[in-house]
């Protein structure tokens, strides 16, 4: 047994195949999701608030990026931001494992003969074409391409096994006893981090005539608890609604594997009737291979039925756990333990059940309107020391405050356009119009903040350094700038309308602290002490912190009904 394990041609057979299909498969994911990834993003952020919905869009987005485990990392991040509830997520998830299997259903068409061919395409695409649209679906052929190149490269390099009784006996005790396959399905998937990769060597193994129908689905069933650590090890270092959403994906699918295990007889034979031949069918003659499109040794019907067994498995389990949503996120709940962080990332003082009593709804966006200033106002304050320190962990927190501002803006301004509609005063049609203004501004101050850091971490990574006069004069401005929005945000706390010549004076101060600032860097430029990318990246920070103070002046005027 030993000669034949090292044979020479399974080992780099094994590995190159493998690799090909890892790589193609990656390729073909990376162009799908560059073409569609930023609105797939969209649309799970926007349609999950039914289950049912939820679930729909899991098996949309996972069919068309062609990956359950981009998807479920991102469903994670959700959780982990506040932008999708528990139940919520779960239910996309449902979703994501139906839309993979899309990739097993793919694999079992016959077409590795197409694969040098779409090799061949894509890279002329991708190469050439001059359009990126086009440059990307070139990556997705080509992906295609060394995917099924790299399936025809394993089945080849099993080719050997077949004469092996040893091997023979071995895949017997895979089929004799399913929970040591499901044992190997599942920690192979945990190893190679992909699903498809291992639902692969599966197809490639049983297409050879090395596993039985029974052995291949033992091995499937392991696969589907074995992806779930990809959303897990996604899930490490996150916030604890976002944990148990990624042990919520364990829960269900070793769930699944249980009562699938439970009752393998039924299920295999489901399979087998709904499928068109024989699973074990094994071709025997010259004349059968030329007419099914294999070698002999192959078995040409049973890729199709491990792809069903792969689809119906997961299909099945999603109908059986949609209703117990609300059940599997208290198991989770119950596992994982904690106190229930506040979610900072959802509204506290909106609700659209108050609209028809306009006075209380205008308090209300009152009060997520000092809210959301107090947000820019950290974000500055925190930007700043940020520029004092070069630490890159603040960053993570900065964008949560800023992805934060622009959803407040958005949900402030949808609240305050459908208070506008209702039967109001005058004057209180003014105040929402100021205040519409004051959480664009608002937004925009975590813009200008984003640019700000975004530029400090291009000074790191260029190992560019300011020299201290540089250093001490961001801190000036700063410094300024802080000051001056704390001012307003204390004016709007304070509703004083009095504010508004305070403002003007401190705007002015920065516009012409700029212009000095900008002017003492072009006198080092010509003296030779400051170099040209380091001044790039100066000048863009002072711009940034000008207009801060710009929209901290346009928001003064809103709070004193100038705007």
């Amino acid at each position: 047994m030993l000669p034949l394990l090292l044979n020479q041609k399974l080992i780099f057979g094994l590995m190159g195949g493998l690799g090909l299909f890892l790589f193609g498969m990656k390729i073909m994911s990376e162009g799908l999701q560059k073409i569609a990834g930023s609105r797939m993003r969209k649309i799970l952020a926007a349609l999950t608030n039914n289950r049912i919905v939820g679930t729909m869009v899991g098996i949309a987005v996972t069919a068309m990026i062609q990956s359950s485990s981009a998807t479920t990392v991102m469903v994670v991040g959700f959780v982990n931001a506040g932008l999708m509830s528990l139940v919520q997520s779960i239910g996309v998830i449902l979703g994501a494992n139906i839309g993979t299997t899309v990739t097993a259903q793919l694999i079992a068409f016959k077409i590795t003969h197409y694969a040098l061919p779409a090799i061949g395409i894509g890279v002329g695409v991708k190469l050439f074409a001059k359009n990126k649209k086009w440059s990307y679906c070139g990556e997705i052929i080509l992906g295609f391409g060394l995917l099924f190149f790299g399936l025809s490269v394993m089945k080849t390099a099993f080719d050997p096994l077949k004469a092996s009784e040893e091997f023979r006996q071995l895949f017997m005790v895979v089929g004799n006893n399913h929970l040591i396959g499901v044992l190997i399905g599942a920690v192979l998937t945990m190893i190679v981090q992909s699903s498809s990769a291992t639902i692969g060597i599966t197809l490639a193994l049983a297409s050879s005539g090395l596993l039985t129908f029974e052995a291949s689905i033992a091995l499937i069933l392991g696969e589907n608890i074995g992806t779930t650590i990809t959303a897990n090890l996604a899930a490490i270092g996150t916030n604890l609604a976002a944990r148990r959403t990624a042990f919520a994906h364990f829960l269900f699918n070793t769930l699944g594997v249980c009562y699938m295990l439970a009752l393998f007889p039924f299920f295999l034979q489901f399979i087998s009737s709904m499928t068109p031949g024989d699973a074990d069918f094994v071709i025997q003659t010259q004349d059968q291979a030329t007419r099914l499109g294999g070698a002999i040794g192959d078995k040409p019907f049973i890729a199709r039925h491990i792809a069903n067994t792969h689809t119906v498995f997961n299909i099945v389990n999603t109908l059986i756990f949609l209703p117990l949503v609300g059940v599997l996120a208290k198991l989770s709940t119950v596992v994982i333990r904690g106190q229930e962080e506040e979610m900072e990332f959802h509204l506290k003082y909106l609700d659209n059940r108050v609209l028809s009593t306009p006075p209380i709804a205008l308090a209300q966006a009152r009060s997520e309107t000092r809210r959301m200033a107090k947000i820019a106002q950290e974000m500055v304050d925190e930007t700043f020391l940020f520029l004092q320190d070069d630490d890159l962990k603040k960053i993570s927190g900065l964008q949560k405050k800023e992805d934060l501002t622009d959803i407040l803006q958005k949900e402030i301004t949808d609240f305050l356009v459908a208070l506008s509609q209702k039967s109001i005063a005058q004057e209180t049609s003014q105040e929402v119009a100021s205040m519409m203004n004051m959480v664009n501004d608002l937004e925009r101050v975590g813009d200008h903040c984003e640019n700000i850091w975004t530029l400090s971490q291009r000074k790191l990574d260029q190992r560019i350094t300011f020299s201290e006069i540089a250093m001490n004069e961001i801190s000036e401005i700063s410094e300024l700038t802080s000051r001056f929005l704390a001012t307003v945000v204390k004016a709007l706390d304070e509703q004083n309308t009095e504010v508004y010549d305070e403002a003007h004076r401190m705007e002015d101060g920065i516009d012409d602290l700029e212009e000095k600032l900008r002017n003492n860097h072009i006198k080092r430029l010509n003296t030779g002490e400051c170099t040209v990318n380091s001044g790039l990246i100066f000048i863009d920070m002072l711009h940034n912190f000008e207009k801060i103070g710009d929209h901290t002046f346009n928001f003064a005027k809103a709070v004193v009904g100038k705007k």
